[in-house]
């Protein structure tokens, strides 16, 4: 390289000025300190609980594990804190799409802690598999009760709480995340109730995003394809029993079903300050099903 030009680089390099980071370091927990409320927690293998480990596993401060069934969520709190035993776990009995049972475990954070930072909605049904021609509307009206009210408040409710300000949290801000679906997003990946519930899920996260337009608070949604969880378990069982597992999820370019971990692995993306410039997102996590028209494998040239 001639002299001048060596100079030159020389120049620029001393004129450089450190990146400025908005976030720790990508190496550092991450979401250190935080307190973090999931919903839809109860399920062995299901989303809720996989998040749960990934919070805590990530220094979390406070998780709350939260269930209208909690069949289960004394063994997961066990389990959780014997691997994170810095982390303090809660958890609560209630309905997610009644407003006293969110008031109150977002009100014991405020309490407790002075600040909330993570709410995961995740609670969910998938309702009748059956043809909108065959649904009653109660049958419709408990589906959307369940998968989009329940988002609806944990907003209205957390927002307010995440905009707080306490000696441990100087600045208001935090992160809502919602589950909707890739139903949500196209047609057939689910019946029609909750396929409307879903894209209720997202619409609610693009509006709301401009609501809170100033506050610090974001929200997002994650829109899983299939993954193995309590809720799809009976046609991963039926697979197996026919001995077609391996072709579940063929149809999407990763030509495989689903993990709940990969869906953690996004919430905690989203509940992280790493995304702090995502807002107001719907994040299809399902192997590229919703980034093509249907097809029938291998009649692509």
């Amino acid at each position: 390289m001639a002299d001048q030009a060596r100079g030159r680089l020389g120049a620029i390099g001393n004129q450089l000025k450190p990146v400025k980071t908005m976030a720790p370091p990508s190496t550092e927990p991450r979401v250190r300190d935080k307190v973090i409320i999931v919903t839809g927690t109860n399920s062995l293998i299901g989303i809720g609980r996989a998040s749960a480990e990934q919070f805590a596993q990530n220094g979390a401060k406070a998780l709350y594990l939260c269930d209208y069934d909690d069949s289960n969520l004394a063994a997961i709190n066990a389990d959780l804190t014997s691997k994170y035993p810095d982390v303090e776990i809660h958890t609560r009995r209630f309905d997610a799409a009644e407003e006293a049972g969110v008031t109150e475990v977002v009100g014991h954070a405020i309490s407790t802690y002075g600040r909330l930072d993570v709410f995961f909605a995740n609670a969910g049904v998938s309702g009748a598999p059956v043809s909108f021609l065959k649904l009653g509307g109660d049958d419709f009206m408990n589906t959307m009760r369940t998968n989009a009210l329940s988002v609806f408040l944990a907003t209205k409710i957390a927002a307010p709480a995440m905009m707080m300000t306490s000696n441990s949290k100087p600045e208001g801000k935090g992160s809502i995340v919602a589950t909707a679906s890739v139903a949500g997003l196209r047609s057939n990946a689910g019946p029609t109730a909750y396929s409307a519930s879903k894209a209720a899920v997202v619409s609610m996260a693009q509006t709301m995003s401009y609501q809170l337009s100033g506050t610090g608070v974001r929200i997002n949604a994650i829109c899983p394809g299939l993954i193995e969880t309590g809720m799809t378990a009976p046609a991963y069982e039926r697979a197996r029993a026919r001995g077609s597992e391996k072709r579940i999820g063929q149809l999407n370019p990763t030509q495989r079903g689903g993990k709940a971990d990969e869906i953690a692995r996004v919430a905690l993306f989203l509940g992280s300050d790493e995304s702090s410039y995502v807002n107001g997102q719907a994040w299809a996590v399902d192997g590229g099903l919703s980034s093509g028209h249907p097809y029938v494998p291998g009649r692509l040239a």
